[in-house]
């Protein structure tokens, strides 16, 4: 863990990230060398791995994070080492416990190699078979690590032999990118990543995969391209080419220099569990953003935004998790009203204070996981308080602070500041709080900004819970004000027969964003009746939407009123692997179709990535 010598604190125990059985206090990994050879027949990933790691204080041992992992040999500086693997503890994997030849001083640095492979059982890797793939002839694979600790980063390099090309989250050294290579003959991957980075955000994938690079934006230092299955690229391309350079080069203008060279990203199969995963040089994307209208190139701009608030200033435990998510979300909507409009930023608001409030509900029964510092337990799984509520809560309270500092000229010189000063650093949200105080009291006029400050109500805002934010914030409301004006014609004429008021011209002049709106606002009410409902397909071709948003939303309304879509909803959820979208409707349709629910999810449950599997399995109340 390293901090701005300003705000540098002593560790204590209350910041100790408690999702980590490593001593990463006593002794941290500075860097990974990663040799891995990928064993597609047996499903496994097998190699070693050589841990650079440097003492911080004096130290005999060296413990380590594992999980569902066959660990066949371990050495330190190249001799044979004794070890030894605790016991399981559910959500936490095993202790690896390394005994260091002697005793390591404050600054001594050392070598530790541990050979192994993975397991049948790791959760960290998904395995489609190629019937899951696009193409339906070879097979894929990719990671997903998140709850790993974030509190630790290093720099790691890596040769990865696969028959099938190897994506990694790092610069690609060798072959080039856009080499073509015959599939099925060996090859060695080679990658380096130079900045220092979380563990969690070591990634890979591999399968039948080509790239295509964006254009080149002139005086900018980077490159950006896709990559994707062969079937998808001309979708992927369409879709992203005209604003992804545009949304780096906005972020870097709002923030600091790009740091990572590239910015590629990668459209995976159905089955990612997430709109993306923000691994650095390459974000994993889902291909629920391919709506074919680029209505949803906005989850990109976010995953960009996690280049400098994440991936470079991360949070030194999941309970700042807001620390990484809510300054992204800020980022992101930042960039969106930069390229098109302060109305534009201030709905993206309103539609995540629609999401962040569902959040809250769902946690009524557990408030501390509606807090924005969440109160963890000793071995709790991170991904119990995986929600909207670090993303809109922090996003809100962020603007509440520009708002009350007296506007964006005001407050983004002091984002600048915050990204120059925690660059490379793990925080808490006390020393995010520290620097806000402390430029503050340093600008001119530094008493009436700390008056300001002062007045905030810190604790609700990040110790509170509630169903919602603890303070009314306002939002522009000029493209979302004809969205609820229809929402509540259709409201009042909730009881009628005779709908013939309505047309599709009603929403002809609509985004898709604005629709969710007016369908966020439905969802929102009284469930209508199944004939209001019908009527309301009938008329805008709800579900026979190819943005996924959309047609989540819309099922949200027809399965509150019956059954009659559960069908449908049932064949669209078992190609939706994304939790956003999965979790929601199989909940709904327990409720509706509790066997079709059951039925549906056993029968597809090989389809969805282990974390999905296991959060809907919790939700249907099923034993896999």
């Amino acid at each position: 863990m390293s901090f701005s010598p300003l705000y540098a604190q002593p560790s204590a125990p209350q910041d100790r990230d408690l999702a980590t059985l490593s001593n990463y206090l006593d002794i941290l990994v500075t860097h990974t060398d990663l040799e891995w050879t990928i064993d597609w027949d047996q499903k496994l990933i097998g190699g070693k791995a050589i841990l650079t790691l440097t003492a911080s204080k004096e130290v005999d041992t060296a413990v380590l994070d594992t999980s569902f992992l066959d660990i066949r040999d371990v050495s330190v500086e190249g001799q044979k080492a004794d070890w030894k693997l605790g016991d399981r503890i559910e959500a936490m994997g095993q202790a690896l416990t390394v005994k260091l030849p002697k005793a390591l001083s404050k600054g001594d640095v050392i070598d530790i190699t541990v050979t192994y492979s993975t397991t049948k059982d790791c959760t960290s890797v998904g395995w489609l078979n190629p019937v899951q793939t696009k193409s339906g002839k070879y097979p894929y694979l990719y990671s997903q690590s998140q709850a790993d600790t974030p509190a630790v980063k290093s720099t790691y390099s890596s040769k990865v032999t696969s028959i099938l090309p190897v994506l990694m989250s790092g610069l690609r050294q060798s072959p080039p990118s856009d080499q073509v290579l015959e599939l099925g003959k060996k090859v060695e991957y080679v990658y380096n990543q130079p900045v220092r980075i979380p563990s969690y955000l070591i990634a890979i994938a591999s399968g039948e995969v080509i790239y295509k690079s964006f254009p080149d934006m002139e005086g900018r230092n980077w490159r950006t391209g896709v990559w994707t299955e062969p079937k998808t690229m001309k979708a992927a391309y369409w879709e992203f080419e005209e604003d992804t350079a545009k949304q780096v080069a906005t972020a870097e203008d709002l923030t600091s220099a790009y740091r990572f060279g590239v910015y590629d990203f990668l459209i995976l199969p159905e089955s990612f569990p997430y709109g993306g995963m923000e691994n650095c040089c390459l974000t994993f994307a889902t291909p629920t953003l391919l709506a074919g209208d680029r209505s949803l190139v906005d989850v990109i701009a976010h995953e960009i935004s996690h280049s400098w608030f994440g991936n470079s200033i991360g949070c030194a435990s999941w309970s700042h998790f807001w620390l990484n998510e809510g300054w992204t979300t800020y980022l992101e909507r930042l960039i969106i009203g930069r390229l098109h409009g302060a109305p534009a930023r201030d709905l993206s608001y309103i539609i995540g204070r629609v999401g962040l409030k569902e959040s809250l509900a769902g946690y009524k029964d557990v408030p501390r996981f509606q807090r924005l510092i969440p109160d963890y337990k000793e071995h709790e799984d991170p991904d119990e308080a995986y929600s909207q509520v670090p993303y809109e809560k922090g996003a809100n309270f962020l603007l509440y602070l520009e708002r009350t500092v007296g506007g964006l000229e005001v407050f983004l010189p002091y984002m600048k500041s915050y990204v120059e000063t925690f660059t490379d650093s793990s925080i808490t949200t006390a020393q995010w709080r520290a620097h806000l105080f402390d430029y503050f009291g340093k600008q001119p006029n530094s008493e009436e900004y700390l008056r300001k400050l002062g007045q905030v109500d810190w604790d609700e805002w990040l110790h509170g819970d509630g169903l919602d934010l603890c303070v009314d914030l306002e939002y522009d409301d000029s493209l979302s004000k004809p969205c609820l004006e229809l929402a509540a014609r259709w409201n009042n004429a909730r009881g009628d027969d005779d709908l013939t008021q309505f047309s599709p011209r009603d929403i002809a002049d609509f985004s898709s964003t604005q629709l969710c709106v007016f369908l966020d606002d439905l969802g929102a009410r009284a469930a209508f009746r199944p004939a209001t409902v019908r009527a309301l397909d009938e008329l805008y071709s709800l579900n026979k939407s190819e943005s996924a948003e959309i047609k989540l939303r819309f099922y949200k309304i027809a399965l509150s009123s019956g059954p009659e879509y559960a069908d449908s909803a049932a064949t669209w959820v078992v190609s939706k692997g994304r939790m956003k979208f999965c979790r929601p409707v199989f909940r709904l349709l327990n409720e509706q179709r509790p066997e079709l629910a059951r039925e549906t999810f056993i029968s597809h449950a090989e389809f969805y990535h282990p974390i999905a599997r296991k959060m809907i399995a919790k939700d249907l109340g099923v034993e896999l």
